[in-house]
């Protein structure tokens, strides 16, 4: 009878451990389901943060380079070139010389950036018809066909008595010369 007595009295306690245990067991499953669910929308947000992350970077960059082109075009709209022309005659005793001077200064709104740059173009060459028909530009003068010493010095005599040509301006365009080539010239390949 005893026995019975605990029997009776401990089942009731064995039964409430065995639901609980049970409840217990149960409750964990349901918070670990929650759990997963949770981190799944944890890394859906995350990666929701990150494309747009991805996306605003973006964004930021292509507006930082279209302010960088339209500041650009608003300081090339306020660059100018100014320009202007004008023709020069120059005489002297026996030609007259047209040339063309045109003119170009950079401006940023209404600062001059650089200086005048001048540009020359050669429009007419005249000379005076009495002096183009005693010069051609064919006949070389008559050098000594025998060259012995006193010739040659005699030649060099020439040269330096020779008035000096002068030098052209620094804006002149240049002129290229003939040049005369002796018999002597033509051994060394000059044609």
């Amino acid at each position: 009878m005893q026995m019975e007595a605990f029997l009776w009295l401990f089942l009731p306690l064995f039964v409430a451990g065995g639901s609980a245990l049970l409840s217990y067991f149960v409750m964990q499953a349901r918070m670990e389901v929650a759990l997963a669910k949770e981190r799944e929308s944890l890394a859906e947000a995350r990666a929701m943060i990150s494309s747009h992350k991805v996306t605003l970077d973006e964004r930021v960059k292509a507006t930082e380079e279209a302010c960088k082109r339209q500041a650009l075009d608003e300081f090339m709209h306020d660059i100018r070139v100014e320009e202007r022309s004008y023709i020069r005659e120059t005489k002297s005793l026996h030609a007259l010389k047209k040339t063309m001077v045109m003119q170009e200064r950079i401006f940023f709104r209404n600062i001059p950036l650089s200086n005048w740059i001048e540009r020359e173009m050669l429009i007419e060459d005249g000379q005076d018809t009495r002096q183009l028909a005693g010069e051609s530009l064919f006949t070389p003068p008559a050098l000594p066909t025998v060259e012995t010493p006193l010739a040659i010095a005699k030649l060099l005599q020439e040269v330096k008595a020779a008035p000096p040509k002068s030098a052209p301006p620094l804006n002149a365009p240049h002129v290229i010369e003939p040049v005369l080539l002796t018999h002597h010239a033509t051994a060394f390949g000059a044609q």
